[in-house]
């Protein structure tokens, strides 16, 4: 099953882009760094229809499953994430036919962040927006940085990793 992880962190090579390259080099994700795009504010007169976007979403939705990939700022997903969400909206009134598309598609979360667990409202975002569009959640990876911000809890990841069956395939000898 081919997976995207869409990583929208403000710093590149941070907790959450060293968690979601943990995840790649362990499956056969594909990353696509919202950071190397450029996606425009969600505009109620359409006037960004010619940026990053929907490009990117065309491509995204070549793949069976996604996994949003995000550190926790003021309980919230980081702002280029937003963003990114925010402009799903264009999916559900001006591309609908590319929104359909999303339907029955599977997705998880990825994130970091300084709690010692992830604060439900966090969650609940991203729960209530694939409810909306008809994709089925398969929950979330939550890695705690405050101590050692490098050095993610391998059992943590491989338990995802088997849980979401991102495994990559083992050849037969």
């Amino acid at each position: 099953m081919a997976t995207a992880i869409i990583l929208g962190s403000a710093r590149n090579h941070g907790n959450t882009h060293q968690l979601a390259l943990q995840i790649a080099n362990h499956t056969e994700c594909v990353i696509f760094n919202l950071a190397d795009y450029n996606i425009s504010h969600y505009d109620y007169e359409h006037k960004n229809i010619a940026d990053d976007f929907l490009p990117l979403v065309r491509e995204i939705i070549t793949f069976d499953r996604f996994i949003l990939a995000t550190p926790i700022y003021w309980y919230s997903p980081s702002s280029i994430m937003k963003i990114f969400m925010d402009r799903l909206t264009d999916l559900i009134t001006i591309e609908q036919s590319i929104g359909r598309q999303l339907k029955n598609k599977s997705a998880a979360i990825i994130s970091t962040g300084n709690d010692k667990i992830a604060p439900q409202c966090f969650e609940d975002i991203f729960r209530l927006t694939f409810q909306h569009l008809h994709i089925n959640y398969l929950g979330m990876l939550y890695c705690p940085c405050n101590k050692d911000p490098q050095q993610h809890k391998t059992s943590i990841i491989s338990h995802f990793i088997q849980q979401l069956k991102l495994s990559k395939p083992t050849s037969k000898k």
